[in-house]
């Protein structure tokens, strides 16, 4: 199992996000309506398993939600996906090394919201609300429970609460292009997307799936839902575009001049391969 230098790997992440600004709209549509539904069936995973577990388990259930969790972001990366939080990274990061424009950037972000919204709540509403697995019991008790988390933090709270969620998140997307298995790449995705759940960090596309879901429910409404999404999205974008894509890009891509050749000239097969 072999892994890249990171020095590589940012490459490699300038070249997906190059790869991602230029999808066609209808293949983009799809995938993020799918990367969307992957992490909210993740989540909708993590309801279902803690929901029931006894109360003196305490922060341990937590740790069982937060460790089933990253099967939607692992679908992601491996099955094909749009997501936003990778994105936010991979994209801008893209722009910084000049390779695309700011006016591709934006658009690949405003369209991935869109879709990734499309596919949390086709979910929320039809898995949780139709089927029912949100809809009563301790199901329901326990999504009630959790978006009521969210929806009670300030402004600024979930804007720095964003940050660290796609500090983690982008981090593990990062580590994924490090590995040229699929066992190492779910490795790279585990472990720093279960730190954000356990921690209890705020993820604008899981937000899409757990808020509306408790909406569908009769409670909250679509205006603090609103105020909920705007600084998450702002603190997941700054979570992963600077903390991830500025800094690295600042390390080992600033001058091109200091990077190694074999690296300038990464072979498109190994590209695609981590796309």
């Amino acid at each position: 199992m072999a892994a890249y230098t990171p020095l590589q790997i940012a490459e490699v992440t300038v070249q997906n996000g190059v790869k991602k600004a230029h999808l066609r709209l209808s293949s983009l549509l799809i995938l993020g309506f799918l990367a969307g539904a992957f992490i909210a069936l993740g989540f909708l995973l993590d309801i279902r398993v803690i929901a029931n577990t006894p109360e003196a388990w305490g922060s341990l259930a937590n740790f069982v939600g937060a460790a089933i969790f990253p099967v939607g972001l692992v679908l992601v990366l491996l099955a094909g996906g749009e997501l936003l939080t990778g994105n936010m990274m991979a994209v801008p990061l893209a722009r910084l090394a000049r390779r695309i424009t700011t006016t591709e950037m934006i658009k690949n972000l405003i369209l991935v919201t869109l879709a990734n919204f499309a596919g949390a709540i086709f979910v929320a509403y039809f898995f949780g609300h139709v089927v029912g697995l949100t809809s009563s019991g301790p199901y329901l008790d326990k999504l009630v429970e959790m978006a009521g988390h969210k929806i009670e933090s300030t402004f600024t709270q979930s804007l720095i609460s964003g940050i660290g969620c796609n500090w983690l998140v982008a981090l593990a997307v990062w580590l994924s292009y490090g590995a040229d298995s699929m066992s190492g790449k779910i490795l790279g995705i585990w472990f720093p997307t279960m730190a954000f759940v356990a921690i209890g960090f705020q993820h604008v596309v899981a937000n899409m799936f757990l808020i509306p879901a408790a909406i569908f429910e009769g409670h909250f409404t679509w205006g603090q839902y609103l105020g909920n999404f705007v600084p998450v999205w702002i603190g997941n974008l700054i979570g992963g575009a600077v903390f991830v894509g500025v800094a690295y890009w600042g390390a080992y891509l600033r001058t091109p001049s200091e990077i190694p050749t074999s690296v300038q000239t990464y072979p498109s097969q190994q590209i695609k391969k981590h796309a």
